[in-house]
């Protein structure tokens, strides 16, 4: 009898297979429903403009950030790598 046993094994390897599909299903599918139906409430609870027009443009935000993950990851490591020295900085002690 094994003294380890991975509980997980199959799951693991499920969830590495399916991963690309589902991150595609949130990002292209999940995220836009959700800024609509966020926005189709807030415009029937509160019955204003004012709200809903905030809604509206918070649900916008949302989307357009989520839609552009690969470009803010590029930039977010340009950003670390120029605040770091850049890639020819010395490193020393201080």
């Amino acid at each position: 009898m094994p003294d380890t046993v991975t509980l997980a094994a199959g799951w693991i390897e499920t969830v590495a297979g399916l991963g690309t599909d589902i991150r595609g299903l949130i990002f292209n599918v999940a995220i836009p429903v959700l800024c609509g139906i966020f926005v189709v409430v807030i415009g029937w609870k509160t019955k204003a403009p004012g709200p809903t027009i905030m809604a509206a443009i918070f649900a916008g935000i949302l989307w357009g950030l989520s839609s552009n993950m690969d470009t803010l990851k590029n930039k977010t490591t340009e950003d670390i790598v120029q605040y770091q020295g850049g890639p020819n900085a010395v490193r020393s002690d201080q």
